[in-house]
Formats: structure tokens, C-alpha cells, sequence
């Protein structure tokens, strides 16, 4: 089904590979072949530095939504912004339905508006779209960079190279900076053969997400697809493997375009957006993935991640022995605060889910609700607990669904249909019931991201499938059905896309900016707290220890409810870690509270008592170290955060809190060492095992000389821990940066950069 070479590969005219095994014999040599990855030829044509290797990009246009844009553009006025200086499309499918806050939410996406005319964007009103179902139906173009404050910003099979990023990076961008990383590698994604009846294109993506995740086969690399299986798919089939790319914690996508992504362009009115693109004929991969599309079958990732998958015919035949195995890995997640079983569900030796849903920018295309309907039409979801719900990704889609009856085809076999929104996929609407298990064409299945809350005693379990086989699912009553069990003929509806929605209801600016408007601030909007430079001397506690393989950005700062307050960086910093370590706020407030009285002028020993024997054990070693050279802060240890989403506030609030340093084995994602980064926050790695740490939670680690340390380049650092009046080295290591993430740390963060 999936094969990953273990070797680069050479693709000869789009169809043959050839493992690279020192034997090949090629007409050019491995350079001149890796150039002619359609990854490198948009890089290239983005790139500003006149360095292959060190890319200083500029992206072509700039995409948000209401929980990320308040935060960026406060950011970026901070920093001197006077206006947008490439189309920025502010979107407000976040918090639309979260009643939560009174006023807060609207008074962001009024404040979203304001900005759209005095800046000069585009903003698009509640429940119009989803963030990339607006970008890939209006932004989107064949060779074109987008750069989203959103992990699942990927256009790849519309031609467009995109990528996710948290908020800074697009601050950069709006102040005429560039997104600097080195050349990343590209793994070919060769897709062969044609999926059979019954199978979307979730399947697909989950089983490729099973083969690539655990060993980071394309960890921060461009997936590149190519091969004959691509002609054979749908635009829309495509759209739904490529937004699903981000949980193997790739870089980017791209796809080779056709007569398919032409038509789509053709059909939203922006004919001459459409560019061909194909890998040359001989092209050179750093990896190859392998996908026969003909052998996938329905897929279910199972609680509490993309890449624990199974064939769903799999888990009906061993549901017992399956269940078991993943209450064992929810031990790991959970740290035994619930009580989690999954034995109830088997009924009759069936398994019996309670919800289903098809949502957000993963499953509420064209094509999956329209098959979703011809399922389920003419039979019903049944009067017990099970429930289904469906959201079109946009008003366009939702409105086309209605003109060729398949809403009505959903509604009468009971399902709920609503708006454009992504609530779903990050708790804000449609949390399950406590114990519930949820079926979901969605993009993450992370631990409480479906809204329940540990803390409170509540777990409920999320699933991702297909939307056919979620409506099989709803069809048979809420017993876990696969599509190609069904008997089904599919309609196959021609979509019609209707202009005038946007046209009617989106404010554009057509990139004019009227200096004139005021923007409309809520009362709570607030802007980002003062932040200290790098100190001579650092002083860290560990106010936090997780042993999770790897932590998620949702356990580092929930979503859901608590997405109203992004707006507001304390008061959304109250809610850091809550699920994962409610202690962590209050432990680091402690220490914030020694660096407060620095930064007034006053002794840190008196603010926080158990800093006297810390200090004393220091200057026995260090007696130079002391008044004027020393800062005081927290760290929290992580096997490998970073994870998911690229949600800034997973950095922001720790640093808010008065956090200076991460501590890891590795950072899962570059844009969660990052933020780190932008926040002023040292991305410390150390190569200790994670069972056998020279340091604990509620210890000190010294780090002396941390400035110079930075503005030296030294990649270890010598630190140490504080254990009674005795200092014991450690080592640890800060990895790669350029020269502007340097000055950034030694500056305190991103808005002191700028405005230095």
C-alpha cells in the first residue's frame, strides 16, 4: 500500500523511479537534478537572498483568522506598521460560535474590520468560510507562496506553495521582512493507481500520515506530489489529502497541475491564476513515499492522534484487542486523571460511536458532503445517542448544496447542518458528551481538543475518518461502518460557483489603505505587555516537567472556550498548560514575580525567599554575578513539544508569564521553535534521557554568561544546577539560527527587534 525508499530517488519523466544507490546512470548530476523539483523552482523564484541554501523568503500573500489576527496586527503596530504591503486576508471562522466572553468575540472581528480598511485587507464576515476553503477558492495561484498563522495553510494541489506559521512570521512579512530558513529537503509523494469506491480522500492522508509521522520521514520537508495516481483524482480529492500533509509535520506541499486544478480555477472565475507545473525529466528526491491509492482502504485513526491508524475493517475485527490498546497509550496522555475506557462501546460486538461529523477545511468540501448525502439518503441516523452534524467549508458550497438537494437529503435522515465554522476542530462547538466517542472528518484528534476538560473530570475521545465512511456510519445507526460496505451509487453533482456571495459580503480593499480609520478596540483588546532584553546572567526554575512523547500545542495552550481571550496575552496566559499541569501559572507567576522587581529596581531576594540560597550557592562560584546582570525566569521541560497547530500563544503565554527558555530533546516542528524564537525565548536541547535528567521540576538551572553566549554563536552551553549551596554542570545546546533569531533573543522578542 505504502513503500518510503530508504535512499533519495530520481524521477525520470514523471513516471520511473530510480533509487539513488551510487549505480544509477543519469543524464545530469544530483544538483542539476534537484532543481528541477517544482519545490525548488517556486523557492527560487520567491527567494531574496541570492543563496540557494539560505532562503530569505517573500510570500506572495498573507492569510488569518479571528484567533490569530488580533495578536499579529497589535504585534506588527507595535513594530511601526503603517500598511499591509501584499494582500492580507483577515478571516473570522474561529470564534464566531463560541458564546463565550460576552462581547469579546465580536469586538475582535470589528477590530479585524477597522484594520482591513485603514491597513489596507480583505476581511471576511462570520460564517462566510472557513480560513483555506476563502483561500483556496479566492487566493490560491499556480506557482504563488502563501503564508498562513495557521498549521493547515496548504493550497499544494492548486499549484500554490503555503505554509503555517505562528503569528510573527507573518509579522515579518507585513513590515517588508522575509521568512529566513534553510533550503529544505524534498520528499516525493508518488501516487499510482485509483482509489476504489467508497474510499476519500481522508483515507488516503491517514495512511500516509501512519507511514510518515513516528519516524519523521518528511519532518520539515516539502511533499512533492507526483506519478499517475495524481491524474485520477479530483480537485477536490487532492485539496482533501494535501490540508492533511501538516499532521506529518512537513514544511509545505506541492502537487504537478492538470486539466482537473485548471477546471477548478476555471469554475471560481480566476482562469488565469491556473500554471502548470511538473517536476523536470529527471528530477531528484531526497525520499520517496511510495502510495498505491488502489490498495488504501476506509481508515480510522484512532484516539489520541492522526498517525494511530487502522483499516476500520481492522478494528471491527479485532475491537477488543484494538480498544485495549489504545485505553494503554491514552495512559500516557491522560497521566491517569480520568478514568478511560472504551469497552462500553462494543455493543453485540459492535461498535457503537455517538457522534459523527463532517467539518472545516478538511471535510466539509463539495464532493465529501455530496457523497456524505448520497449515503445516507433515504435512510436515518436513528432516535438513540448518536448524533451528525455537517459544515460546508463555505457559503458558496453550502449554498450550491442546497440548489442540488443534498442538504435536504442530509436533514431528512436527521442530520443538523450548519455554517461555515472551525469549531469542531478545536473544541469550540459540538463537544461530546462526557465518555462519548466522536467520528470526525477533521484534522486533529489530539487529547481535549474536542472541548472536554481534564481538569474538570470530563474525556471524551475523538476518531478521524472520511466523510463516506462517517455517513455509512451515521446511515447504520452510529455502528462504525466503512464506506465500501455500502451499496451506494454516487451522483457525481457538477459544482457551480456562485461570485456574488463574496462579492456581496467580503470587504476588499483592493489593497488601499485609508490612514483616516479608527480601529475599533473591545474592551479586551489589550496590548502586549513590556519585555525584558536577554540579561548578562539567567536564573531559570523548572516550574514544569512533561514525559509525553510529545506534547501538543493544545497542552501547552488549550483552544475552545479559551480562544476568546487571544486578544488579551495575560489573560489568555491564565489558562497555559491548564489541561496538561494546572500548577504550571502559578508556579511561574512566583518566579515571574523576582523579575518584576528587578525590572523596578528592587531586590528579587526579597520578592521571592527561596532565591536567597539559589544566589547564595551562585556567588560562591559566580560572586561577580548579581545587581544589573542577572534576570530571573521560568522553563518548562518537554520531551518534544510543538506539535499541531502554529498558534503564537503557545510560546507567547509562558513568556508573558515570565518564561525564558523551553528545555527538549527536540522541537517537533519549526514553527514551535519558532515562536520560541520571536518571543525571545531561549529553544534549549539537551541530549540527556528524558528517564534520567540531571534536573527536576522545581529545580534552578544557572546559565552564566547566556548573552555573550548568543552573541558568540556557541551552540553548548554550560549551565548549571543549582542543588543546595553546590552548583552540578549540565550541558546544553541551542542548535541553528541566523543572525536575525540571535538579535531577536537578545533583544527579549520580535516587538523589541523591531523597534530597536
Amino acid at each position: 500500500m505504502i513503500k518510503l525508499y530508504e535512499n533519495g530517488v530520481y524521477l525520470l519523466n514523471g513516471t520511473e523511479i530510480v533509487e539513488d544507490n551510487g549505480n544509477a546512470q543519469l543524464p545530469i548530476s544530483k544538483e542539476e537534478a534537484a532543481k528541477n523539483t517544482m519545490a525548488y523552482g517556486i523557492l527560487n523564484a520567491h527567494n531574496t537572498s541570492g543563496n540557494m541554501e539560505n532562503l530569505q523568503i517573500k510570500f506572495d500573500k498573507l492569510t488569518s483568522h479571528d484567533i490569530t489576527f488580533v495578536g499579529i496586527i497589535q504585534t506588527a503596530r507595535a513594530s511601526g506598521l503603517e500598511k499591509f504591503p501584499i494582500p492580507y486576508v483577515l478571516t473570522n471562522c474561529h470564534n464566531s460560535l463560541c458564546a463565550v466572553g460576552g462581547t469579546i468575540n465580536e469586538d475582535d472581528h470589528m477590530f479585524g474590520l477597522t484594520c482591513a480598511k485603514k491597513y489596507g485587507g480583505v476581511y471576511v464576515p462570520p460564517h462566510q468560510a472557513v480560513i483555506h476553503q476563502f483561500a483556496r477558492e479566492m487566493l490560491a495561484g499556480g506557482g504563488k507562496m502563501i503564508l498562513g498563522s495557521d498549521s493547515h495553510t496548504r493550497y499544494g494541489a492548486l499549484g500554490t506553495m503555503a505554509m503555517g506559521e505562528g503569528g510573527p512570521e507573518l509579522v515579518k512579512q507585513l513590515l517588508n521582512k522575509t521568512y529566513d530558513i534553510k533550503m529544505p529537503g524534498v520528499i516525493g509523494i508518488y501516487l499510482d493507481g485509483e482509489p476504489m469506491k467508497g474510499v476519500g480522500p481522508q483515507d488516503v492522508a491517514l495512511a500516509i500520515i501512519g507511514a510518515t509521522f513516528k519516524n519523521g520521514y518528511v519532518n520539515n520537508k516539502v511533499m512533492e506530489f507526483v506519478g499517475p495516481g495524481v491524474g485520477k483524482l479530483s480537485a477536490d480529492f487532492r485539496i482533501g489529502i494535501d490540508v492533511m500533509t501538516t499532521e506529518t509535520t512537513c514544511l509545505s506541499s506541492i502537487w504537478k497541475t492538470d486539466e482537473k486544478i485548471k477546471e477548478f480555477y476555471d469554475i471560481h472565475g480566476r482562469s488565469g491564476d491556473y500554471k502548470e507545473l511538473n517536476p523536470g525529466a529527471c528530477t531528484y528526491y531526497d525520499g520517496m513515499v511510495y502510495v498505491n491509492l488502489s490498495e488504501i482502504k476506509p481508515m480510522i485513526a484512532m484516539p489520541f492522534h492522526p498517525s494511530n491508524v487502522y483499516t476500520i475493517d481492522e478494528v471491527n475485527a479485532n475491537l477488543k484487542d484494538i480498544l485495549h490498546d489504545v485505553e494503554q497509550k491514552a495512559l500516557v496522555s491522560l497521566d491517569g486523571a480520568v478514568d478511560y475506557s472504551l469497552q462500553d462501546k462494543i455493543r453485540d460486538g459492535k461498535f457503537y460511536v455517538e457522534q459523527g461529523i463532517i467539518a472545516g477545511c478538511a471535510g466539509g468540501g463539495f464532493e465529501n458532503i455530496c457523497a456524505a448525502a448520497d449515503i445516507i439518503k433515504g435512510k436515518n441516523i436513528g432516535a438513540d445517542a448518536f448524533t451528525f452534524s455537517v459544515y460546508p467549508a463555505s457559503t458558496p458550497i453550502y449554498m450550491e448544496l442546497v440548489k442540488n438537494g443534498a442538504i435536504a437529503d442530509l436533514m431528512e435522515a436527521g442530520t443538523i447542518v450548519k455554517t461555515a465554522f472551525c469549531g469542531p476542530c478545536f473544541g469550540a462547538g459540538d463537544t461530546p458528551a462526557n465518555n462519548a466517542f466522536s467520528i470526525r472528518h477533521s484534522t486533529r484528534n489530539f487529547p481535549n481538543r474536542e472541548g472536554s476538560k481534564l481538569q474538570s473530570g470530563q474525556i471524551s475521545s475523538v476518531a478521524l475518518m472520511d466523510a463516506r465512511s462517517i455517513a455509512a456510519t451515521a446511515a447504520n445507526k452510529g455502528f462504525l461502518t466503512p464506506a465500501t460496505a455500502m451499496d451506494v451509487e454516487y451522483k457525481g453533482q457538477k459544482y457551480h460557483f456562485d461570485s456574488s456571495i463574496y462579492a456581496n459580503r467580503v470587504f476588499d480593499s483592493k489593497g488601499v489603505a485609508d490612514p483616516s480609520v479608527e480601529i475599533q478596540f473591545g474592551p479586551n483588546i489589550k496590548d502586549w505587555p513590556a519585555m525584558s532584553a536577554l540579561p548578562e546572567n539567567l536564573v531559570l526554575k523548572v516550574v514544569s516537567e512533561i514525559h509525553d512523547p510529545v506534547t501538543t500545542t493544545d497542552e501547552l495552550i488549550p483552544s475552545g472556550e479559551t480562544s476568546s481571550y487571544r486578544s488579551n496575552p495575560l489573560g489568555l496566559a491564565e489558562f497555559a498548560l491548564s489541561r496538561k499541569d494546572p500548577a504550571y501559572v502559578g508556579r511561574a507567576k512566583e518566579v515571574q514575580a523576582a523579575q518584576k522587581a528587578i525590572e523596578a529596581g528592587e531586590c528579587p531576594l526579597e520578592a521571592l525567599e527561596e532565591l536567597k540560597p539559589v544566589m547564595a550557592a551562585i556567588q560562591k562560584d559566580y560572586p561577580e554575578v548579581g545587581k544589573g546582570n542577572v534576570g530571573v525566569g521560568s522553563t518548562i521541560f518537554a520531551v518534544k513539544p510543538g506539535d499541531g497547530s502554529a498558534r503564537e500563544q503557545a510560546a507567547s503565554c509562558q513568556k508573558v508569564l515570565g518564561g525564558w527558555a523551553n528545555i527538549a530533546n527536540e522541537y517537533a516542528t519549526k514553527r514551535y521553535r519558532s515562536n520560541l524564537i520571536n518571543w525571545g525565548m531561549l529553544p534549549f536541547l539537551t541530549d540527556a534521557d528524558h528517564e534520567a535528567l540531571p534536573f527536576k521540576n522545581g529545580d534552578y538551572i544557572f546559565v552564566p554568561d547566556v548573552r555573550k553566549v548568543v552573541e558568540e554563536k556557541q551552540s553548548v552551553v554550560k549551565a548549571y544546577v543549582v542543588a543546595g549551596d553546590e552548583l552540578k554542570e549540565i550541558e546544553l545546546k541551542l542548535g541553528e539560527m541566523t543572525d536575525a533569531e540571535r538579535e531577536i533573543i537578545l533583544k527579549g522578542c520580535l516587538i523589541n527587534y523591531y523597534r530597536g
